[in-house]
């Protein structure tokens, strides 16, 4: 069972710190095989959405209120460890984020840069694709936004 936690950066442990880090270059610099700036210095501006599976953190998301990062709110860095990812983990992080949304910035539009194989995905949560499709980092995205 995921057990989601939302903190700021200052209230992240340096181990948690550490633990996202490494989930984050697992998924995105090494099995994506894609060298890209991941900590970008948005991280501490950000809301941090932590799941734990057995007290290790094995999913993850980051969202930000509206002008922090794109003019809407927005969630980033979705990512589940390789091998939680059978277990649905993805959506539950997702939903929470959303709602985190709600909660903390009391938004109801949400963009997102989607990488384009996961539209459906995002499909699933409400999202519609807007614009044309783009590459970030050699990786095709779409711009995607949800009214909740």
């Amino acid at each position: 069972m995921l057990k989601i936690f939302t903190k700021s950066f200052a209230e992240l442990s340096t181990e948690e710190l550490y633990d996202i880090l490494q989930l984050r270059a697992e998924v995105f610099v090494v099995e994506q095989n894609c060298p890209y700036q991941d900590i970008d210095g948005k991280d501490k501006k950000a809301l941090h959405i932590i799941g734990f599976k057995n007290d290790k953190i094995v999913a993850y998301c980051r969202i930000f209120k509206p002008g922090d990062y794109f003019e809407k709110a927005s969630i980033g860095r979705v990512v589940v460890a390789k091998n939680e990812r059978k277990f649905g983990y993805g959506h539950v992080i997702f939903q929470h984020s959303i709602e985190a949304v709600k909660k903390y910035f009391n938004e109801t539009s949400i963009k997102i840069s989607a990488q384009l194989y996961l539209k459906k995905f995002y499909e699933s949560h409400g999202f519609i694709q807007v614009g044309e499709g783009y590459l970030e980092d050699d990786i095709p995205h779409i711009a995607m936004l949800s009214h909740i």
